[in-house]
C-alpha cells in the first residue's frame, strides 16, 4: 500500500513535524518529553490527589470538574491516557479532559498508572481498576452519580479501558454505564492486515507496536494472554456496557478495532463506530485543526455527552 497517497491532505503536514520514535531504544529519550502547557479553562477546576494503587505505593489521579457546580450529582468519566503502555502522563490530556467536563457536564478522573517495562502487566490494569473502585467508593465525596460512571481512553488507554470493562464485569466491580476505547491497542498478536500494512515512520507502526507489546507483557509475551491484557482475546463479550469507538483507516489498529466492534454487536452490546479515511494513528491529536480531526474529536465528545444524558 502506498501510505502517503492515502493520507488526508490536511494530515500530511503532521508527518513532517512528528519525531520518529523507535522502540525500545528511544524510550528513555521519549520519557523526557514534556507536553506543552495548555490554556487553563476558567470553567474547569483541576485537583490532584494521591490514592492507593494496586502496588505498594500511592498513585496520582487528576480530577477535573466544573468550577461552578451545584448540589446535583454529576456523571463521571475515568479517562486513561495512552502511550503504548510505556509512555504518557495524565497531564498530557489536560486540554481534552477540560473539554469533556465542559461538553458533558461531568467529573473526569485520570490516573497516573504504572508503566512498562518497569511495571509490566498486570500493573497498569490493576491500577486502573483501583482508580475505578476509588471513584465509585468516593461518589459521595466527589458528588458523582454512581449509576453514571464511564471509562475511556485512546490507544493504549483505549486498550486499558476495554480491558477494564471486562475486568469490572468479571469481578463484579463498580458498574460501568458506557465505554469509549478510542482506536484501542487491544491485540498483541499483530496478525491483522492493517498491522502488516502500516510500517511508515513516524506514525505508530508495526515495529513500535510489536516492541511495545513485548515491553508490556514481559515474561508473559510467549504464553497464553488473558483478555485483561489484550481485550481482543476475550471470548465472552456479553453483558458489557455500550461502546463508542473510532479509528483511522491508516491506523495499524484498524482491523482489530473493527473485529472487536463486530463481535460486541454480535454479543448484543450497543455499538457506535466511525472509520476515518485518510487518518493515521491519533491524527486528531497531532493535527487538531484539520477538518477531519475536528469531526473525530467532536464525535467522541458528543458521544460521551449523549451517553450521560440517556
Amino acid at each position: 500500500m502506498d501510505f502517503l497517497s492515502k493520507v488526508d491532505p490536511e494530515l500530511k503536514q503532521g508527518l513532517e513535524v512528528l519525531p520518529v520514535l523507535r522502540l525500545p531504544e528511544d524510550l528513555p529519550m521519549a520519557r523526557q518529553f514534556t507536553p506543552p502547557a495548555v490554556d487553563k479553562s476558567d470553567a474547569v477546576l483541576t485537583i490532584e490527589r494521591h490514592i492507593a494503587s494496586a502496588g505498594e505505593s500511592e498513585m496520582l489521579v487528576k480530577i477535573y470538574q466544573p468550577a461552578q457546580r451545584g448540589t446535583d450529582e454529576l456523571p463521571a468519566l475515568l479517562w486513561i491516557h495512552g502511550g503504548g503502555y510505556v509512555l504518557g502522563h495524565p497531564s498530557g490530556d489536560d486540554a481534552l479532559c477540560q473539554q469533556f467536563v465542559e461538553a458533558a457536564g461531568c467529573v473526569v478522573i485520570s490516573p497516573d498508572y504504572r508503566l512498562a517495562p518497569d511495571h509490566p502487566y498486570p500493573a497498569a490494569i490493576e491500577d486502573c481498576y483501583a482508580a475505578l473502585v476509588w471513584t465509585a467508593s468516593s461518589s459521595e465525596e466527589l458528588n458523582i452519580d454512581r449509576s453514571r460512571i464511564a471509562v475511556g481512553g485512546a490507544s493504549a488507554g483505549g486498550g486499558l479501558a476495554a480491558a477494564l470493562a471486562l475486568l469490572a464485569r468479571d469481578r463484579g466491580g463498580p458498574a460501568i454505564c458506557f465505554q469509549m476505547p478510542l482506536y484501542p491497542m487491544i491485540d498483541d498478536r499483530n496478525v491483522t492486515p492493517s498491522s502488516h500494512e502500516i510500517t511508515y515512520p513516524p506514525v505508530w507502526n508495526r515495529a513500535n507496536n510489536e516492541a511495545a507489546w513485548k515491553l508490556y507483557l514481559g515474561e508473559l509475551a510467549h504464553e497464553d494472554i488473558t483478555p485483561y491484557a489484550a481485550a481482543s482475546r476475550a471470548t465472552d463479550l456479553a453483558g458489557l456496557p455500550p461502546i463508542y469507538t473510532c479509528v483511522g483507516q491508516l491506523d495499524p489498529f484498524r482491523d482489530e478495532t473493527i473485529s472487536y466492534i463486530a463481535r460486541l454487536a454480535q454479543a448484543g452490546v450497543d455499538v457506535e463506530f466511525h472509520l476515518y479515511p485518510g487518518g493515521y494513528h491519533a491524527f486528531e491529536v497531532f493535527i487538531p485543526e484539520a477538518e477531519i480531526s475536528k469531526r473525530a474529536k467532536n464525535g467522541y465528545i458528543d458521544a460521551l455527552a449523549r451517553a450521560f444524558n440517556r
